[in-house]
């Protein structure tokens, strides 16, 4: 009787062993699928979207339609500090935001044209100009000229660009994951620092300034510095540094400062 139960027990530990085996070469050789439950993030509803009749970026001119064209100086304060207009959204969803300040010519506007036109979906995207045409005069003189000889002839037109400046909006039926890879690779070839934002992102941006400034706890702060005069250093700072706090120093931004 021991020796029946032995070889009963023997055999079916054999073949056990031998399904085993046979069960682990089938799946190693076949894949086995197994059902779940999965979730997925909500798609966002783009019923109250509309679509304007002409969805792609206009033409602008290179030269403005003055009558008679006048030389101006530098005026860099064009470029210096935020910028004062188009800071906003207006119908889109989607906006290149400049970064700092500087000067778009028409060469930058049509690369941004081009690019934008040809490689969005007209039917389902739309993108707006938010910047004007070049129209502030830059004078040149010729190669090998000598000093003198009054203001050199007017050789090409720029716009310029304060930051915050909003450059190209792009909204309608699509994502930000649609359209961010065309607009990071034109705002990479733009002649300052520039940002692809959306409006979740603008107001978290704006909601970190508020809250390093509420939460700062060095009331050191250059406000306060220039307020108190400190070390007379009142006498080197510009209209424009006691306007702004020290955050813009030419055209150039500093975020982190408070």
């Amino acid at each position: 009787m021991i020796s029946l139960i032995k070889f009963a027990v023997c055999g079916l530990s054999n073949s056990c062993r031998i399904n085993g085996q046979l069960q682990g070469t089938m799946q190693s050789q076949f894949k086995v699928l197994f059902a779940g439950m999965k979730t997925y993030d909500v798609p966002p509803d783009f019923s109250g979207v509309l679509l304007p009749e002409k969805p792609k970026l206009k033409f602008m001119n290179k030269v403005p339609n003055f009558k008679k064209a006048r030389k101006e100086a530098k005026k860099l304060r064009d470029i210096q500090g935020p910028a004062k207009a188009a800071n906003t959204f207006t119908s889109g969803q989607y906006a290149i935001v400049a970064m700092g300040g500087g000067y778009i010519h028409w060469g930058h506007i049509e690369m941004m044209r081009l690019t934008i036109n040809r490689k969005m979906d007209s039917r389902t995207t739309f993108a707006r100009w938010r910047i004007n045409a070049p129209y502030k005069p830059i004078t040149r003189k010729g190669l090998g000229q000598r000093m003198g000889g009054g203001k050199g002839a007017i050789d090409h037109y720029v716009t310029p660009i304060r930051c915050g400046r909003f450059i190209v909006e792009v909204g309608g039926k699509v994502e930000l994951a649609e359209v961010e890879p065309i607009l990071r690779e034109v705002a990479k070839k733009l002649p300052f620092p520039a940002k692809v934002m959306s409006r979740e992102s603008l107001a978290a941006m704006q909601q970190e300034q508020a809250e390093m400034e509420e939460n700062n706890e060095n009331p050191w702060t250059f406000k306060q510095i220039a307020r108190s005069n400190m070390l007379g250093i009142r006498k080197v700072l510009s209209p424009f540094d006691l306007h702004h706090h020290g955050r813009f120093t030419g055209k150039f931004h500093f975020p982190g400062r408070v």
